[in-house]
């Protein structure tokens, strides 16, 4: 059964690949001026096992902007990708305006013609030369596990909070994840948060996680100007690619707001936007960064969930949106990932959509739908039949 599942993947034309099409726009991989190449990681997927002993070097990359800040667009080398961008693809939406509280100033986008996420909820672009948004997992019991604003950096030893956030920064996720059925899960990350702490980075690429863009200092990008947009997804990518030596396919906007314009940009540059389908809202729970929102109501989420399953009231894959980013979110998932592996296929979230390789580097083929020895065995099909890796 296994085997010819195996033989259907990679075989079959069923599954969401990021191959161009005579339909979509064209897509790039940025140029990145010469840079150092990426050491202590990784050339292709590495199953395991994973060395969770090691203390991680907090180095930081230098020659980025300012983290945390909106990078400036006057850069050559933001410029240079600007200009690669064909701006007869890119649909001429709005620059989108939020008040001092984070609302929009005005939250409706005339009968969604530019399919504004944050709107509307809308998934599928308006403009036809766009692929549509990935946001669900579509095998029944698939749990497309997944990590915005990471990696989650060390606090300084004089910094409030830094006794407790440290026992859960990086690399203790990953760590925990490695040590529980040697789960694997799409990362969204943050360019100044690679940039600060490029080990991690490391880590999450030589443990078997997806690496993903999640923009440099996260801001709502419909409220970015067009080259602002550029350099948000440049930045990041490029910190990515000089601390790990790939170059992400995937991103995903902070908040989920996305609308034509910013997605035709993102794709350009080679990016798949990534929404979801559940919210765990844990960012809200009372931790640096984070909000007043009880613990209990993400508990309570994480349980209906289970029992939705359990009873057949839920017959779907979702995609569920958690974060690595404080103490709050990390403990809340290493206490539900276990009870979440007994009830679902928990795989990353890129995987349970087919796709094999989140990069635009070559010799990279991940896990996809299946759990980790269907992969092991697509690898041996592969070999003996002898097909080439989508």
């Amino acid at each position: 059964m296994l085997i010819a599942n195996a033989l259907l993947l990679v075989a079959g034309g069923a599954v969401q690949v990021y191959a161009a099409t005579s339909t979509l726009a064209p897509q790039f991989s940025p140029v990145f001026p010469s840079m150092p190449k990426a050491t202590g990681v990784v050339t292709s997927y590495n199953p395991g096992p994973y060395d969770t002993t090691t203390k991680l070097s907090t180095a930081r990359l230098s020659g980025y902007p300012e983290p945390w800040a909106s990078p400036p667009t006057s850069s050559a080398e933001v410029k240079k990708v600007y200009n690669m961008i064909d701006w007869t693809k890119v649909p001429k939406a709005p620059v989108r305006k939020q008040d001092s509280n984070g609302n929009w100033v005005n939250d409706s986008d005339e009968n969604d013609k530019y399919c504004w996420w944050s709107s509307t909820n809308c998934v599928k672009p308006k403009a036809s030369y766009l692929p549509e948004d990935i946001y669900t997992c579509p095998n029944d019991g698939d749990w497309g596990l997944n990590y915005d604003d990471g990696p989650f950096n060390r606090y300084d030893a004089d910094e409030d909070g830094a006794a407790l956030e440290n026992k859960y920064a990086e690399p203790a996720l990953y760590n925990f994840l490695a040590k529980t059925n040697n789960q694997k899960a799409s990362l969204f990350y943050i360019g100044s948060n690679v940039v600060n702490y490029p080990a991690a980075a490391k880590r999450g690429l030589n443990d078997g996680h997806h690496l993903c863009v999640h923009t440099w200092s996260h801001p709502a990008m419909t409220t970015q100007t067009n080259a602002q947009v550029v350099a948000e997804l440049y930045w990041t990518l490029k910190a990515i690619k000089e601390a790990t030596g790939v170059t992400s396919k995937c991103w995903r906007p902070p908040q989920g707001d996305v609308d034509d314009r910013v997605r035709a940009i993102a794709h350009q540059m080679g990016l798949r936007t990534i929404l979801w389908d559940l919210d765990t809202n844990d960012w809200d729970m009372p931790a640096p960064g984070g909000g007043s929102l009880a613990p209990s109501k993400v508990d309570k989420m994480f349980s209906t969930w289970i029992n939705n399953k359990k009873s057949g009231k839920d017959k779907k894959g979702h995609i569920v949106l958690e974060h690595e980013l404080n103490s709050a979110t990390v403990n809340m998932s290493m206490f539900w990932m276990p009870k979440l592996q007994e009830t679902f296929n928990v795989i990353p979230a890129l995987a349970c959509n087919g796709i094999q390789n989140p990069y635009w580097e070559e010799g990279w083929v991940r896990i996809t739908h299946f759990a980790l020895v269907d992969y092991l065995l697509i690898d041996i099909v592969v070999y003996i039949i002898g097909l080439p890796y989508c």
